[in-house]
Order: structure tokens, then C-alpha cells, then sequence
């Protein structure tokens, strides 16, 4: 018997016991807590599980699959151009425009198939930021400066984020490109016009499915919304088209086999990662253990605290897509400054504690740090500049 590990097991279950023990049962906030906790977790599965993440782990299913390796290590390996390299994640990441969690399947794909670091973490920040609808409806909402400087700090951050982690682990991308020796293109059984349409239209599903009612109902983007389940049948229908047309039955097993696998991976983490930030902070409407009182007395002004706190509460929040322009609003009424509202839009729609959650799983815990802690202190001096000016 290892006593060691056996000591582990008893320190473990002791305090696990005494957290049982001491459980603060009937104290109103900590009730109310847990059921904002589970309240966001119905919502989350409601409305995002089958029409954000189920999408998602397909695209990811299919890009291991279908993709092959050379393609990938060519447009966003560790030997990659950086130009096209970051070219390619960045616009990838904005023509999605999904939320910090649905872009983690897509991103677990182009790592396991060999992407670089840099490039898959540029896509990892550029998917959640660089969403044109979000950016329009900041500017309409909380104003034009905010707006613009919300859409050149999104693409900023993208590409300067990702070229700092090849930065950082430069030792490591040149060993992993060292060893990624020149592989020939596979011959495909479908011409490149197919893999278009029938990677476009999972894409056009993941985006049409979950296109948001705008501010106003006029306009191009209520039009779009109006008609966006009609755009998505007949997408699905394309979709199903193409797979009895041009591809086999084995084929189609590894691609729903690839999907599961990230699934399993993925989902659980999520789930728990959702409850955890409802337990903490709630949702929109009404307070987690955390009292709100303390959120918006601490992001007043344009102190370098008031930034730091509003980049660090924005990555450990869940923001569904646009849900954080209304949120911004109460609290700018409320009191907080220019420069803290620009630093929890650059940092929250990016990360989430679940977001934070899956990426560990996928490229380990010292990477996750450094990510995120690039993010935190890009977003919070990004603030200060932006409040110091306006």
C-alpha cells in the first residue's frame, strides 16, 4: 500500500465531508446561487447545445477526417507563412463569429491536426471576438468610439496573441516544425468545389441557426433573422444532399465516430464549467453568490484596478453572442467607466471559465495560463489607453 497516496485519499474525502458538513443550506444567497446555477445550465443547454456545440462538433468531426494533415500543416502549421498563417485563423475565427465555447471543437480539430500554436490560438481568440453583428450592435448601443475601438482591438489581439504564444514556446514550434516532415497531398475522392460547398454549408448552419434578433426590426440583419430557419433548412437539406450523393457509408461512420470523440471531450467540461460561473455571478437578470454591488462599484472610473477587475470578471463570465452589449449598458448606467467597458468586451465574449476549462484539456494547463493571462493584460491596458482618451 502506497501511503502516500492513501494520506491524498483521506485529506480528500475528509474535505470533501467537512464541506457536506458546513454546507450553507438555507442561507438565501448561497440558495439562490444554486439555483442561478442551474437555471444557466437549462439555459445553456437549451440554447446553445444542439444549435451552437452539436454543429460545431461536426465541423470539427469532418475537419479531422475529411481535411487532411498537409493541408492543415501548409495553411497553419508551425512552417506555415505567418502572413497567410495568421491571415487564414483570423478571418476563419470572424466568418463564424460563434460564442467561447462553440468555437473550442473547431479549434481541438486544427490542433490535433497539426496547426501551429500561434494560428490556432489567433482563431481560438478571433472566433468569439471578431463577430461583425456584435460590433455593429456595440456601436449602435454604447457608442461609436466603443464600437471601432472594439473591432480594432478584436483583430489586434488576434493576430498579436497568437504571434506572442510562438513567441513564448518558440523552442517547442520550432521542434514541433522540425518534425513535421513535408507530407504529400492525398488524393481526395471529391473535387475542391465540393469540399467548398460541403464544409460552407455546415458553416452556414452553425451561423444562420443561431443568428440573433437585431436591436431594430428593419434592416439587413432582421431580414436575414427572418428568414434565417428557412435559410438553414434548406442549407440542412443541401448538406444531406451532398452526403448520400458524394460520400460512402464507412466514411460517414468516422465522421459521426470523430464528432463523438470531441464531444465526450468537450461537453461534460462545458456543462460544468456553466454551472459553476451561474453559482458565482448568476445571469443577466439576478446575482450569483457574488453580490453585483461589488462588480460595479469596482469598475467605476479608469483606474488601473477598475480595468484589471473588468478584464478578469469579463474572462471568468459566460456571455452568450451580443448578450454582452445589453449587459455593458446596465452597468455603464450604473457607473463604470469607458475604459473597463472596452476591456470586458475585448476579454469576455474570447473566454469563459468553461472556455478556460476545455482549452486546458486540450493543450495543457501552463499554455491555458499563458493564454488567458495575454488576454487579461492586453484587454486591461487596452482599457486604460481607451479611458485616458475619451
Amino acid at each position: 500500500m502506497n501511503i502516500k497516496t492513501e494520506w491524498k485519499k483521506l485529506v480528500l474525502i475528509v474535505g470533501v465531508f467537512l464541506a457536506c458538513f458546513y454546507l450553507p443550506v438555507g442561507n438565501g444567497r448561497f440558495d439562490n446561487a444554486v439555483g442561478e446555477s442551474l437555471r444557466l445550465v437549462k439555459w445553456y443547454a437549451q440554447e446553445h447545445v444542439l444549435l451552437c456545440l452539436v454543429p460545431a462538433f461536426f465541423i470539427a468531426g469532418a475537419i479531422s477526417v475529411f481535411v487532411s494533415q498537409a493541408s492543415v500543416m501548409k495553411y497553419l502549421g508551425a512552417k506555415a507563412n505567418k502572413v497567410l498563417a495568421y491571415g487564414v485563423a483570423s478571418v476563419s475565427g470572424s466568418v463564424l463569429a460563434v460564442c467561447s465555447c462553440t468555437v473550442l471543437p473547431l479549434f481541438a480539430g486544427i490542433w490535433r491536426m497539426g496547426a501551429g500554436l500561434g494560428p490556432a490560438t489567433a482563431f481560438l481568440y478571433s472566433g468569439p471576438a471578431i463577430n461583425v453583428l456584435a460590433i455593429i450592435l456595440t456601436a449602435r448601443v454604447l457608442g461609436f468610439e466603443l464600437g471601432i475601438a472594439r473591432a480594432v482591438g478584436a483583430i489586434v489581439f488576434s493576430v498579436v496573441i497568437g504571434l506572442l504564444m510562438h513567441f513564448i514556446y518558440r523552442k517547442e514550434e520550432t521542434e514541433k516544425a522540425n518534425s513535421q516532415i513535408a507530407m504529400p497531398e492525398t488524393a481526395t475522392k471529391r473535387s475542391l468545389w465540393q469540399e467548398v460547398l460541403y464544409f460552407g454549408s455546415m458553416a452556414g448552419i452553425l451561423v444562420f441557426a443561431n443568428w440573433a434578433r437585431p436591436a431594430t426590426e428593419s434592416g439587413l440583419w432582421f431580414r436575414i433573422f427572418s428568414v434565417k430557419w428557412l435559410i438553414t433548412g434548406v442549407l440542412g437539406a443541401a448538406l444531406i444532399f451532398m452526403l448520400f450523393l458524394w460520400f460512402k457509408k464507412g466514411e460517414m461512420v468516422d465522421w459521426v465516430d470523430a464528432s463523438w470523440t470531441f464531444a465526450k471531450q468537450i461537453l461534460p467540461l462545458l456543462l460544468f464549467g456553466v454551472l459553476v460561473a451561474g453559482f458565482l455571478l448568476g445571469r443577466p437578470e439576478s446575482e450569483g453568490v457574488i453580490p453585483s454591488k461589488w462588480v460595479i462599484k469596482a469598475v467605476g472610473g479608469n483606474s488601473l484596478w477598475a480595468n484589471l477587475f473588468a478584464s478578469v470578471a469579463g474572462a471568468f463570465m459566460y456571455f452568450a453572442t451580443l448578450t454582452e452589449v445589453p449587459i455593458l449598458k446596465g452597468l455603464i448606467w450604473a457607473g463604470m467607466g469607458k475604459g473597463p467597458a472596452l476591456a470586458l468586451l475585448l476579454a469576455g465574449p474570447a473566454l469563459s471559465l468553461p472556455n478556460m476549462l476545455v482549452i486546458r484539456s486540450i493543450m495543457g494547463t501552463q499554455k491555458t495560463i499563458v493564454f488567458v493571462t495575454l488576454v487579461i493584460v492586453m484587454a486591461t491596458i487596452s482599457g486604460i489607453i481607451f479611458g485616458a482618451i475619451f
